[in-house]
């Protein structure tokens, strides 16, 4: 059982996070070097010795960013791709196991509201498509919550302006391109290379997205066909699809040796393309929890597994989506699912 850390600037600290019941290790990674160089080893080393310090493990990095230029396919991926190959082999130097990425055009995750007053007071971030629709940078007038403030509104207009012309399948290419680039380097560093999903699975503002479903997982295993080429089974990115059934993605993928990361969260259903994010527990939301550890149980899943966002709760600020509360009761129930299940062998 793992959780998120976002370095010194997290007012989570390290000595918070190790009274969690359970908690054995950290995920995070360097956040002061910009998208597309090189991690410096010392920065690397420096991450490891202070989670170390506490008692805790350090063996899982999420994540290092893929350039844009990666992603659109441009000249310039080139020293991009080399300098994404030069921080795995540090980061496999330092003894780092796993790498989280994700493939998603210009935005990561997408919410239309992070601070969403729920029925029982707390707070959590919520997807209304209609809501995301008028926040189109190129038609519309609001901002979307989350943007990354290093672009401008119209920087971000021109950067959505380049994809213009990069299909899903133009996107399939550029991936595959990378993934032959920095494989055979994971291997040789002894990492395996996570990718998350589309976090919602569906297309935002015309970007295309490919990490959506069963289908295109298959297609991601065997665009570079070695057991370091793998998954972070994320549920509630997955899980707001409802064709997307969860525990059986889990048992297949699981089952070939490919899933490398458990990201494990819960989500409600309120509409096509809606939902809000819920407690981790099943009751809460439209994902049976219990079915989910069952399902990485079954398949003897040894990896790193997380809980992902929490509500804010308890009258905590923070950074939307990783308070320390909200978390640290889905590390314990989910702990407690495991548990049980040991137990019940």
């Amino acid at each position: 059982m793992t959780f998120r850390w976002y370095g010194d600037s997290d007012p989570v600290t390290l000595e918070k996070i190790r009274q969690i019941p359970g908690l054995t290790g950290i995920v995070s990674a360097i956040y002061d070097v910009p998208a597309g160089e090189v991690w410096p080893m010392e920065c690397i080393l420096a991450l490891k010795h202070k989670v170390e310090a506490q008692g805790l493990q350090c063996e899982i990095i999420e994540s290092v960013p893929v350039h844009e230029d990666i992603k659109l396919g441009l000249p310039s991926r080139e020293r991009y791709i080399n300098n994404y190959c030069k921080t795995l082999s540090n980061l496999g130097k330092a003894g780092f196991t796993t790498v989280c990425y994700n493939f998603m055009p210009v935005f990561d995750w997408t919410r239309s509201e992070l601070d969403y007053k729920l029925a029982d007071g707390s707070s959590a971030l919520i997807y209304r498509q209609e809501t995301v629709e008028n926040m189109n940078p190129l038609t519309g007038e609001l901002s979307l919550p989350g943007w990354d403030a290093s672009y401008t509104k119209e920087g971000m207009k021109a950067l959505l302006e380049q994809y213009r012309d990069v299909n899903e399948e133009k996107l399939w290419g550029n991936l595959q391109y990378f993934l032959e680039r920095i494989i055979p380097v994971a291997e040789q560093a002894g990492i395996n290379m996570a990718i998350h999903p589309d976090d919602p699975p569906w297309s935002i503002f015309g970007l295309p997205r490919i990490i959506k479903n069963k289908a295109d997982l298959e297609r991601l295993i065997h665009l570079v066909d070695s057991p370091n080429n793998g998954i972070t089974l994320c549920s509630g990115s997955l899980g707001v699809d409802p064709e997307n059934q969860v525990p059986d993605l889990i048992r297949y993928f699981g089952k070939l040796g490919r899933i490398h990361f458990g990201h494990c969260r819960n989500i409600k259903i309120t509409g096509a393309k809606c939902f809000e994010e819920s407690s981790h527990r099943s009751a809460s939301g439209s994902l049976d929890m219990v079915e989910i550890m069952k399902a990485y149980h079954e398949i003897g899943f040894k990896g790193p597994i997380r809980p992902d966002h929490g509500r804010m709760i308890w009258g905590e600020t923070g950074k939307p989506g990783y308070g320390l509360y909200d978390r640290a009761l889905g590390a314990v129930y989910l702990n407690g699912i495991w548990e049980t299940l040991e137990k019940m062998k």
